[in-house]
């Protein structure tokens, strides 16, 4: 928004409305970029000091922290006079992602009865989405409020925050947690109530037998450096850099710097935002839908043949049309544009978005799980920080060649897939050992040195 830029980065406000500006470098500025990413270098750090307080404390009160913090994020942001107060406000907000991150996918795994757990777990991206598409309908209808809108679409963030606190208050802890902080008979209460069913003992027992086998893993972290978790953690951090290197973030933060770049005015670009945004929410509810009836597999690879194709399209048609300086693309290859961008934003939002954070959270054995997760979280922030502060500069040195680049690395992901990554569906968290990891053709390798006592399988 003009407002924001003119009062807390002038010379992009200035570079933007140049008159012989560079169609891929108007916003290219460092501070501006750090705006965006600095929440994400918080989170990163704050992942792994919510692992502890997730183990320790339980995923209600992890919950409940993450929501302070987005409070005191959004009152810095809201009401900054300066940078200074407003990248503070940013990394608050990031503390609270970090532990967000770290505790709702956990929490959602765990309640989840099996056959269930993706599509459980999905909503967790669903609603992720939907914040998406609500921000920018915020931006599109503030950002002809003069001079505070950014003040207002800052503001309404409180909104989830306060949402979280609340209901982070009146949910109860997951079965899982409570015995593992010896809480035995207030978790088979809890696992009752929402099996809603009296007989658990099967899955109870379940339970038992892992949190006595996490007990014994005195250094979450030590066990995850042994050739015994290698298969879990490679592919837990090769899923969270992949996640963000489809180009997923680069497209979705900087989707109304992308459309003005091809031609659309400022008021034009928020609302293909808000496009975007819809494909984003719907497709990821198919993902609900299909993720426990197909598998997780079927769902990626297929995303990485839509995605690239999407990438490639968009990427010929930028470095054909689009020139450094003077006149943007025509109508029609603009919206053509768009219609590649929104195929793009389908296939992740029912694959790499979801599943990036489903598959991390089901595949860790107790012992290692929160450990586990937050290196998975970290992961995800650090390499969104990269590209959040990376993407302006290499949209404005790369240009078009930028989606030919991502493109490349879909290719990866597709091949890693294909040759590494088992099916989950339908398999028992605490059973994933016995179930998948043995018998897959190169993770079972690594499985000789498991030394743990056989799991309950229900």
């Amino acid at each position: 928004m003009d407002d924001f830029l003119k009062k807390f980065f002038p010379a992009v406000f200035e570079k933007k409305h140049h008159a012989l500006e560079n169609n891929y470098c108007k916003y290219d500025n460092q501070f501006l970029q750090l705006f965006t990413s600095c929440l994400y270098l918080a989170a990163l750090i704050a992942s792994f000091v919510a692992s502890k307080v997730c183990s320790k404390y339980g995923r209600k009160l992890t919950m409940q922290i993450a929501s302070i913090f987005f409070i005191i994020g959004v009152i810095l942001t809201a009401g900054g006079i300066n940078i200074e107060m407003i990248i503070f406000g940013r990394i608050f907000l990031g503390f609270g992602v970090g532990f967000a991150n770290q505790a709702v996918p956990l929490f959602l795994s765990e309640i989840a009865p099996p056959n269930l757990r993706g599509a459980l777990n999905i909503s967790f991206q669903l609603f992720i989405t939907i914040g998406i598409l609500v921000s920018n309908l915020i931006n599109y209808f503030t950002t002809n409020v003069h001079p505070h809108g950014w003040r207002i679409s800052l503001g309404i963030a409180g909104v989830p925050a306060l949402m979280l606190c609340l209901g982070s208050i009146l949910i109860c802890e997951t079965p899982t947690s409570l015995i593992e902080r010896h809480k035995v008979e207030e978790g088979r209460k809890v696992l009752r109530k929402i099996r809603g069913v009296e007989n658990v003992d099967d899955e109870f027992d379940s339970i038992i037998h892992a949190c006595e086998m996490a007990k014994q893993v005195k250094d979450p972290f030590r066990k995850l450096m042994k050739p015994v978790s290698r298969p879990q953690l490679v592919i837990s951090i090769c899923l969270q850099i992949f996640q963000q290197f489809t180009g997923i973030n680069a497209i979705m933060f900087y989707a109304p710097v992308l459309f003005q770049t091809v031609g659309f005015g400022n008021d034009a670009a928020l609302l293909s935002s808000v496009i975007t945004g819809l494909v984003n929410v719907f497709s990821t509810v198919v993902s609900i839908y299909v993720v426990d009836r197909a598998g997780r597999r079927i769902l990626l690879l297929e995303a990485c043949v839509q995605m690239f194709i999407s990438q490639v399209i968009i990427g010929i048609i930028l470095f054909k049309e689009l020139k450094t300086t003077g006149d943007n693309l025509s109508k029609g290859e603009a919206i053509f544009v768009v219609i590649s961008v929104c195929t793009f934003v389908m296939g992740f939002a029912w694959s790499w978005g979801p599943l990036g954070w489903l598959i991390p959270s089901e595949i860790f054995p107790l012992e290692t799980r929160s450990a586990g997760f937050a290196f998975a979280v970290s992961t995800n922030m650090l390499f969104t920080f990269i590209i959040g502060q990376a993407f302006l500069s290499m949209l404005c040195q790369m240009q078009a060649g930028i989606f030919f680049f991502f493109a490349a690395w879909v290719i990866i992901m597709g091949a890693f897939t294909w040759f590494l990554l088992p099916e989950t569906k339908g398999v028992p968290v605490d059973a994933m050992v016995d179930k998948v990891w043995k018998q897959h053709w190169f993770w079972r390798s690594f499985m000789i040195e498991d030394d743990r006592p056989d799991v309950k399988v229900v």
